[in-house]
């Protein structure tokens, strides 16, 4: 998630679709001599405009690099460690929702490993991927970061079905979580814990550039270490203990820069995330050019961002070379923004320049959004010449598709060809790419289930007037945006106050005769439909949690949506929707029972990827300290809250109950 870090503060003039001074290219002087301050954090280092500076300005950045490991006596040593050497590999990773409906079936409530990496064998595979699980959940009670991956059954075995398919998991560190259940135990002793139970592989630190001092000592002293992902521009004086880094909202120059960090060390891997955009092309390029990775993130925090297929393509073409050719990026001379035609450069197409013995790799990027077709490099091929990005062997002119790549290998002279040349050349020839950038969207439907049967409903029940209405309703923009659309698009890190400001709608909707539950259903109602029913849960875990020693007439707590559905179809009756619940509240009669818990409505929606139902009327809990805990608190009964849905039970808190209503006839009304 995005953090306003005291030097990124916010301003009610800024363009957020103009990068900030902080996202912007730092320009390196002559000789490389640039205040460390500014240059031991930033974040590229542009190219200059004119060609013809170029090779001075590579010899300036390696005068720059010698000064800053001199300065900071780097090292090294962590990038030597055999147990953790995968992570300067680890060239796609994604950020995923522990339960997207894509790796969990919320209808049978499991696990579904395959389901999901089939689902996203368009980006090109992945190396590794972080579990993201309490966020924007979490605040909705008092459990705390922990809770929620501890209280997950069969996360260990999760975890080990994507070792077995040859992925790493990173876990999720939230620093701002200070004001849930405490343990008595330092986040560092808890994270190398939770770490080891579940065999995890690496921890991303959430809103954190680095780690402090004993959180890094606690999971770099496991075995194996835990590498550790900052969300930005992780310092030259951290890169030591810091093997991953996140390039996040890095604003190139036109000739391609080179990425700070990664060039410092070239095993510390970097991935390349502008998480509101529909065009990933700048990103893909970039980390091409670095020899870097990239975050796939195709559903933020219960946001649809779905990559559309041109950018899969270029991801593709990418990986498949990036992962033939590690130890040549990884191990061997690289020479930025060298090796271009003048008129392949004239055209916006550049090309940098990678050596490990016998073999050459070029990596190329198109700026323009049409397709270029000449010679890329000016360079004659010495020995054989191949474009490893097309499948073929390079007889005259190359393809650079708009605003893709191409990769060029040359072997030298006699030498002899990799073992995977000749399949990475068939995949690549039976890839046909794409030049569609058209968004893939989707959208969130409404799950409907069958009316109630027409039972009397009590006479203490309230009944808002059928008929076409037209709402405000409230909510706080967070980045889990409202029913449809992304809350930012094409932007630029959002800070406050557009963050976590409150917003109103004016929704449109029509209800039918029906008649809403004065108050929620009592724990004492609850018991009696478990011992008249027989009623059990699909999944019990946290079943009635909150209820053990609660008043029989306060609400009752710790049901899903499928529980409370279950009661409301008991007494011949289903849950109001939100629309509905807001309508009846304004009526006379309509009460809260105590302590006050949000309520479940009938709003369950689903895009395919993410499920989530809106809350009302807010609860006595609320979690605070940070703006990122989910709302608590009584709320006006306009205000919505979009409640992302868990699965095995960590959707049942103490703080979510529910009421019921019946449907009507008009004569009922009357």
């Amino acid at each position: 998630m995005t953090h306003a870090d005291p030097d990124e503060a916010a301003t009610n003039t800024f363009d957020p679709l103009v990068p900030r001074p902080i996202d912007r290219s730092t320009v390196l002087p002559a000789g490389g001599k640039i205040d460390p301050e500014a240059g031991d954090i930033a974040k590229i280092f542009a190219a200059p405009d004119d060609p013809a500076d170029w090779p001075a300005w590579r010899e300036d950045l390696a005068a720059w690099r010698d000064e800053a490991r001199a300065r900071l006596a780097y090292s090294g040593k962590a990038y030597e460690d055999p147990r953790t050497a995968w992570a300067s590999r680890a060239f796609a990773v994604a950020q995923v929702w522990l339960w997207d409906e894509r790796l969990f079936d919320h209808a049978e409530q499991r696990f579904t490993v395959d389901r999901f990496l089939e689902s996203i064998a368009g980006q090109g595979g992945l190396d590794g991927l972080v579990l993201w699980h309490a966020y924007p959940v979490i605040g909705i009670d008092d459990r705390n970061q922990f809770d929620f991956y501890r209280d997950v059954p069969g996360l260990e075995a999760l975890v080990r079905e994507f070792h077995d398919r040859g992925l790493r998991v990173f876990v999720d560190y939230n620093p701002w979580d200070t004001g849930t259940r405490r343990t008595g135990r330092t986040d560092a002793e808890e994270l190398a814990d939770l770490c080891a139970g579940l065999g995890a592989d690496g921890v991303f630190l959430d809103t954190l550039k680095e780690g402090d001092a004993d959180l890094t000592l606690a999971l770099t002293a496991t075995d194996p270490p835990q590498v550790l992902e900052g969300e930005s521009r992780v310092p030259n004086a951290r890169i030591e203990d810091h093997l991953l880094s996140w390039a996040q909202w890095f604003a190139d120059s036109e000739a391609p820069g080179v990425q700070r960090a990664h060039w410092y060390e070239r095993r510390h891997m970097m991935h390349s995330i502008r998480r509101w955009n529909r065009d990933h092309s700048g990103e893909l390029q970039s980390a091409w050019m670095n020899g870097t990775g990239i975050l796939v993130w195709d559903a933020v925090f219960g946001v649809w961002v779905g990559w559309n297929r041109r950018d899969e393509a270029t991801l593709r073409r990418m990986l498949r070379v990036q992962r033939a050719l590690a130890d040549v990026l990884a191990e061997g001379e690289w020479a930025p923004l060298d090796g271009a035609t003048p008129e392949a450069v004239t055209a916006g197409v550049y090309a940098s320049r990678w050596t490990r013995g016998d073999l050459t790799l070029w990596t190329v990027v198109n700026r323009r959004d049409i397709d270029w077709i000449g010679t890329p490099l000016a360079a004659p091929a010495a020995g054989r010449r191949f474009d490893l990005t097309a499948g073929a062997e390079v007889t005259g002119a190359v393809k650079v598709p708009g605003r893709g790549i191409a990769g060029i290998l040359d072997l030298a002279p006699g030498a002899e060809a990799p073992a995977w040349l000749d399949g990475l050349l068939a995949e690549a020839a039976a890839d046909p790419g794409s030049g569609d950038a058209r968004f893939p969207a989707r959208e969130a439907v409404r799950v409907r289930p069958s009316r109630s049967a027409l039972h009397l409903p009590p006479n203490t029940a309230v009944r808002p007037a059928p008929g076409a209405h037209r709402l405000t309703v409230t909510f706080r923009r967070r980045e889990t945006g409202f029913y449809q659309g992304a809350p930012y698009v094409e932007e630029w890190k959002p800070l406050p106050p557009r963050l976590h400001d409150p917003r109103e709608e004016v929704v449109s909707c029509e209800t039918g005769p029906v008649a809403v539950a004065a108050n929620e259903v009592s724990v004492r109602q609850y018991r009696r439909f478990l011992e008249r029913s027989g009623y059990e849960p699909q999944t019990p875990h946290r079943f009635l949690c909150g209820t053990e020693d609660a008043d029989p007439a306060a609400p009752v707590t710790g049901v899903s949506l499928a529980d409370a559905r279950a009661y409301a179809a008991w007494a011949g009756a289903r849950l109001p929707d939100e629309f509905e619940w807001q309508l009846a509240a304004a009526e006379p009669g309509f009460t809260r029972r105590e302590p006050a818990v949000w309520n479940w409505t009938e709003s369950e929606h689903t895009d395919g990827i993410t499920r989530f139902a809106m809350l009302k009327g807010g609860s006595a809990h609320r979690s605070e300290g940070s703006d990122w805990y989910t709302d608590g608190g009584l709320q006006d009964p306009s205000f919505s809250l979009k409640f992302l849905l868990p699965g095995l039970g960590l959707e049942r808190s103490s703080s979510i109950g529910f009421r019921i209503a019946w449907d009507l006839t008009r004569e009922e009304t009357a």
